[in-house]
């Protein structure tokens, strides 16, 4: 779901990039999130087609057998992708809800806190996700004989990423204040909503 652009945008046209938290965000990792968002869109749409397309090859009794392949490899990355970009977002793997009661000094010390959870969890799928991807080179998927690390490779690329959002909102969030996010998203709600 798109939505308008904030103040920043003089045009006023619409952007996958979401303005929602804008103090805690790079301009400069915009085109990141816009790319992602189309990635998730792709594979969302990449998989709904195969498994409809598996579904009536099935019934009428000539199953394509790679289409497995295909629905697991958009299922896959679709999930590792929308796990990066809900990050920027902050739609995934943020726990607003425990910050959102203090102010002040708690308020940093908990917000960092959770960013630099996120941070971790993000370096971890980093880190063990290459290992797994290494090592999936000698398993193979049936019946394409593809190396199996063409699934794991999602994981490795989804943990940098989530790292890489959670850093940029913990760095903003002590330049700017996490608090002040709160009325940008207000000032937003109130510019989007019909009257």
């Amino acid at each position: 779901m798109s939505e308008t652009s904030g103040a920043g945008d003089p045009h006023g046209e619409r952007s996958l990039v979401l303005q929602r938290q804008r103090r805690l965000k790079w301009r400069a990792l915009d085109w990141l999130e816009a790319v992602l968002m189309m990635l998730c869109g792709f594979t969302l749409a990449g998989f709904c087609a195969a498994v409809v397309c598996d579904i009536v090859t099935r019934t009428i009794g000539a199953p394509w057998l790679w289409l497995q392949e295909v629905t697991s490899t958009f299922f896959i990355y679709g999930i590792f992708i929308g796990a990066a970009v809900a990050t920027r977002r902050n739609d995934h793997l943020f726990l607003a809800a425990v910050g959102e009661f203090f102010t002040g000094r708690p308020r940093l010390l908990i917000e960092s806190a959770i960013r630099l959870v996120v941070i971790a969890v993000g370096l971890f799928l980093a880190w063990y996700g290459y290992i797994n991807f290494l090592r999936g080179f000698s398993s193979f998927r049936m019946p394409s004989m593809t190396p199996i690390a063409s699934l794991y490779a999602a994981i490795p690329i989804s943990g940098a990423l989530i790292a890489l959002f959670a850093f940029e909102q913990l760095v903003n969030g002590w330049r700017n204040g996490f608090e002040s996010a709160l009325a940008d998203d207000a000032a937003n709600d109130a510019r989007e909503t019909p009257s």
